[in-house]
C-alpha cells in the first residue's frame, strides 16, 4: 500500500466520521448511507488525483512488496 492509498483510506475514515458526527444516524441504513458518502468522498479525491497526474491512484502491491521495492533502491 502506497503512501497516496494510505491517506486516501484516513480520508474516507475520517470522512465518514465527521458526516456520522453531523447527522447522528439511527439505524443500519442510515448509517449505510454515512459510510457510502464518507467512501464518495475518497473516491472523488482519488479519481482527481488520477486525472491530474495521468497515472491510477490505487496499487496491486501490498506493504511488503513495496518495502522490498524500496530496499533494493538504497542498495
Amino acid at each position: 500500500m502506497t503512501n497516496l492509498e494510505l491517506v486516501l483510506n484516513m480520508l474516507a475514515e475520517t470522512a465518514t466520521t465527521e458526516i456520522s458526527l453531523k447527522r447522528e444516524p439511527k439505524n443500519f441504513i442510515e448509517n449505510r448511507q454515512v459510510a457510502h458518502d464518507g467512501g464518495a468522498v475518497a473516491g472523488n479525491a482519488r479519481k482527481d488525483i488520477e486525472a491530474k497526474t495521468g497515472r491510477p491512484a490505487i496499487t496491486s502491491k501490498n506493504a511488503k512488496t513495496l518495502q522490498n521495492i524500496e530496499e533494493r533502491k538504497l542498495k
